[in-house]
């Protein structure tokens, strides 16, 4: 039995959550009830499982939530998919992780993804992008394999080529809108589905989807992250109604059920996770800084740890959904690198300063 949620919603307020798993408790009780009936089920489920299945489903406020064990829980879930460092290993063993994006007015992204992906353990990083952002890209890394590729008419063909050395794909960073190479996308994502390789998709990858969700429909190792206007579009695009915009916890679980229980990370104030399953909630302090640039950081994050989770599998993950474990790991290293950044820089805070606590970050989190 593994992890089946999470705190959802903020019952501070009165109202019923209907995003809430079947399990879930689904009423906000009075504080000392509540607490009660969490020590009573605690004690119970700790006679039948170890202390690691021993996450109650529950809606409390998030900050009840996170004062408890749950969330330690969670962290040792991402510390198991962790590979451990070894001279044993041989380059590349780690992770090789393409990212397709980059065109002419788009560089940063794909460079951000990129070497955040390095920066969190991946051995390689292959970015396809368009033939004039690849000068601007090489310049800014030596340490970025780069393919000028992605706006040739044999796009699809060349970065197929590189499929069979990749452990997972990250679309969108810097992509743009251009006809012929989200035409090449296209292609891609077919492609990288027909060897059941992970696919993260942000940036315009999900404005893409937005124009043909079934690219990725019912594709189970795919993970979507919008931000909260993406998020509106794909609702849009996908289920055509009115979206509850008190009930954001059930908006993700049923827009991630109707794309057929593709994973979805819902960016916000908090991050939530489904996989039309069950919604996780990351809230792990990061800071008030918006610049550009924090979703490159996630995505390429993303990459490594879904690659990481599913070499791990179910045993290491406890039964858990590899994508779910990954998707919060990444959150909440993204939000713990924000928070340091901005420790250090205040409002002056960029993404690349948030890219430099990667190493200190991780280690905090995953490596205790």
């Amino acid at each position: 039995m593994g992890i089946h949620c999470v705190a959802i919603g903020a019952c501070g307020r009165g109202k019923m959550d209907t995003g809430v798993p079947r399990m879930a408790v689904r009423t906000c009780w009075a504080a000392a009830a509540g607490a009660a009936v969490v020590a009573l089920l605690s004690a119970a489920i700790a006679l039948h499982w170890p202390p690691l299945h021993a996450v109650l489903q529950r809606a409390f406020s998030l900050h009840t939530a996170h004062s408890t064990k749950d969330m330690e829980n969670f962290f040792q879930l991402v510390r198991n998919i962790v590979p451990a460092l070894t001279s044993k290993k041989h380059k590349g063993q780690d992770g090789r992780i393409g990212i397709v994006g980059g065109c002419q007015e788009y560089t940063g992204a794909p460079y951000f993804a990129g070497i955040s992906a390095l920066k969190v353990g991946a051995d390689l990083t292959h970015v396809f992008c368009a033939r004039e952002a690849a000068p601007v890209i090489k310049s800014y890394s030596p340490e970025l394999i780069v393919h000028p590729v992605l706006d040739s008419s044999n796009a699809v063909e060349e970065v197929e080529k590189w499929l069979p050395r990749l452990h997972a794909l990250v679309v969108g960073p810097g992509l743009g809108r251009d006809d012929l190479i989200l035409n090449n996308v296209r292609g891609i994502l077919e492609a990288t589905k027909a060897r059941d390789i992970p696919v993260v998709i942000d940036a315009d990858g999900l404005w893409l989807i937005a124009q043909q969700p079934a690219l990725i429909h019912g594709y189970q190792k795919a993970i979507l992250t919008p931000n909260r206007v993406e998020f509106s579009r794909l609702w849009e695009a996908v289920l055509n109604d009115p979206m509850d915009t008190q009930n954001h916890s059930g908006s993700v679980l049923k827009l991630s059920q109707a794309l057929g229980n593709t994973t979805v990370v819902q960016k916000g104030e908090h991050d939530l996770i489904s996989n039309g399953q069950h919604v996780l909630v990351c809230s792990q302090e990061g800071s008030g800084r918006r610049c550009g640039g924090q979703g490159d950081l996630l995505s390429g994050s993303l990459g490594v740890m879904v690659h990481w989770a599913l070499l791990a599998g179910p045993q290491k993950t406890h039964g858990s959904s590899p994508l779910l474990v990954a998707a919060w790991g990444a959150c909440t290293l993204t939000r713990e690198c924000n928070h340091q950044a901005f420790q250090k820089y205040g409002r002056s805070t960029t993404t690349t300063d948030m890219i430099a606590e990667v190493g200190t970050a991780f280690n905090k989190l995953f490596m205790t």
